[in-house]
Order: structure tokens, then sequence, then C-alpha cells
């Protein structure tokens, strides 16, 4: 079956796009490589021994896109990763996150409808919860008001999606509200590959740990924790690859209990940046080097997933511990070191 995966060659699609090459699926990459590089085809065949296809464009160009439906009319089901996703860039430039990010999602539907394609897999964000005080959150909690504008597109995309599902009803699609992905494939092939300004906490941890920085900014030590540490639920991106091609089967199978669903994928547990530095220490052997600076915009205090109900209905749970997910992201800084 073909799968159409857009940002197939960025960080959780790449680890996902090996997922499902390993399950039988035929994905088929969209990426306008605007925030990945081509070479990380080359690590997906050095773990699957398939290259997948490739092209690229931008799916906010419909005369591309509409071209490219022609040329494919064996889709059968879309993985939509393609999307801005720096916090800190969106409240600077609102206006290219809500522009990228919506007209990317409208445009793959309007799509699905014109060349009859049934399913899709929404990679959508915690963020949609805001700066909740109801912890763990389920797939039931509140959704605040977003505390970013690339939170706000999670959030729109999202009632898009809901809105498009109601009035179509031979229409398929899932939400998953990642919580955050770290680690890299443990054969330190694929991983996280920030172009500029690292966008997460993991890779700012690792290029501190590899020599590229001289220390790791913490950004706040007076929320609301116990460490005074911003908390967050780190998952594993193998396991979070793996969701995917779970919820895809559920879409194909029909197993769906409603033609639009959302699902929290993380750990169910918080962790705070000093308790991240903590690990990579214990992994590493080393002694991270880092400075508290002021809190930045955008941020949320803390934030966990109750995961029971992806546990429940998509038999999904996250396999690896947080030791584990840190030392795959610190094999794979160490291969780019000796890549340069």
């Amino acid at each position: 079956m073909k799968v159409l995966v857009t940002g197939g060659t960025g960080y959780i699609g790449s680890h996902t796009v090996v997922e499902l090459i390993e399950q039988g699926y035929e994905p088929v990459i969209i990426d306008n490589l605007s925030n990945s590089k081509i070479k990380v085809l080359d690590g997906i065949k050095a773990i699957s021994d398939i290259k997948p296809r490739f092209e690229k464009f931008d799916i906010c160009d419909i005369e591309s896109l509409d071209k490219f439906f022609e040329n494919n009319r064996d889709i059968k089901a879309i993985i939509h990763f393609a999307a801005f996703k720096a916090v800190g860039e969106s409240v600077e430039k609102p206006l290219l996150y809500y522009y990228n990010n919506l007209v990317s999602l409208m445009n793959l539907l309007r799509a699905m409808k014109k060349y009859n394609i049934a399913n899709i897999i929404f990679s959508s964000s915690c963020t949609v919860y805001g700066d909740t005080e109801e912890l763990p959150v389920t797939e039931n909690s509140p959704v605040l008001p977003a505390q970013s504008p690339y939170g706000n597109t999670k959030q729109i995309a999202e009632e898009i999606l809901s809105d498009h599902a109601a009035s179509h009803k031979d229409f398929n699609s899932i939400s998953l509200r990642y919580f955050n992905p770290i680690g890299a494939h443990p054969s330190a092939h694929i991983g996280e590959l920030p172009i500029g300004e690292p966008e997460n906490l993991v890779p700012y941890i690792t290029q501190t740990g590899i020599g590229i920085r001289k220390e790791l900014q913490v950004f706040g030590n007076n929320y609301n924790t116990p460490d005074g540490t911003a908390i967050r639920d780190y998952l594993h991106v193998v396991d979070l690859a793996k969701a995917h091609v779970v919820a895809l089967k559920r879409l194909i199978d029909r197993s769906n209990k409603r033609n639009y669903e959302v699902f929290n994928l993380g750990t169910g547990k918080g962790v705070s940046v000093l308790e991240m530095i903590e690990s990579f220490n214990r992994v590493s052997g080393l002694s991270l080097n880092y400075k508290i600076v002021d809190r930045r915009p955008g941020d949320v205090e803390k934030i966990w997933a109750d995961t029971s109900y992806s546990a429940k209905e998509l038999r999904w749970e996250t396999e690896s511990s947080l030791d584990e997910a840190i030392k795959t992201a610190w094999d794979w800084e160490k291969r780019l070191a000796k890549e340069k």
C-alpha cells in the first residue's frame, strides 16, 4: 500500500518512514527541505535497504500538489507532518506559521476529496492544551488558549479536521497529540537534525556535550515545579513513529470508533529540564555545563500525558526509558561529529 508522508525527511517523519517500510508499506515522501536534508534518505536506506521515492516541493503550492496526485492515483493514505514547528519563531513570525501550517492542510484535504483518498493521520501536539492546570492531561482535557501561534495552528488544524469529518462521512482522520519526542534511531543512521538553531531541548544538550556550544541555557528556574524548571513528557521518537503505523492500521481496518479521533502520545511521566541534564550526564559520563537564564516566551510551565486511552484503543505504549532515549540522541550526535 502506498502512503504519502509529507515532511518525510524531517525528524519524526523519517523515523515513521522507516517503521512503515518495516511493516510492508510503500511510503512516498514530499518535502520542501526547508528544515531537513536530502541525505536523510540515505540514512533510511541504510536501515531498511530501501530508499523511498521522494519529491521536492511545497504542498502550499496547490498546482504542484494536484500534479503529484494526478501522477499517483494509487495513494491510499496520508501521514501529514509537514509544518513549521518552532514556538519562539512563531511568536516572531505568526503570519508565516498560519499560512504554512494551515494552507498546507487545507490543500491536502481538497486533494483527498478530489482523488478519493479517505485516510489521513495528522501530526498534532500537546500544545493544543495550552497552559493547563489539569494534570495529567487526557484527550478530554480542555483546549485552552494557545501559548503561541504555533500552538494555535495545531488547535485550528484539529478544528478543520473535525469539521471536515463531520461533513464527509467517508473521510477518516486521526490526530496524534505528541508530547516531546527525543532520541534517534538505535542504528544512529537517522536522528534529529536541526538546521541552524535547534528548536528542542535535547539537541541543545547533545551539542553542548559534544562541544559545539559552550553551555546549555536553561530557560527559567522559578516555575512552580519541584526543581523550578519546566516539565515535559519526553518519549522516544521510535516509539512515536510506531504509533503512526498503529494508527494507520486502525484507519485502514476501519476499527476507528468515529471518523475523527484524537490520541495522546507520551510516556505518562513528567520530567524536568534539570532531570534531563542528569540523564545525559549518566549516559555520557560527562558533566554538562549549563546556565539558568530568563523564561522563554510561549513556553508552558508543565505538562504530561494521561496515556490510558491510547493504551486501550491503539494498544500502544512507549517501550524505551528516558536514559535509553537520551543515549540514542548522544550516539547520533557523536556520529554527526565524526562525519564533519
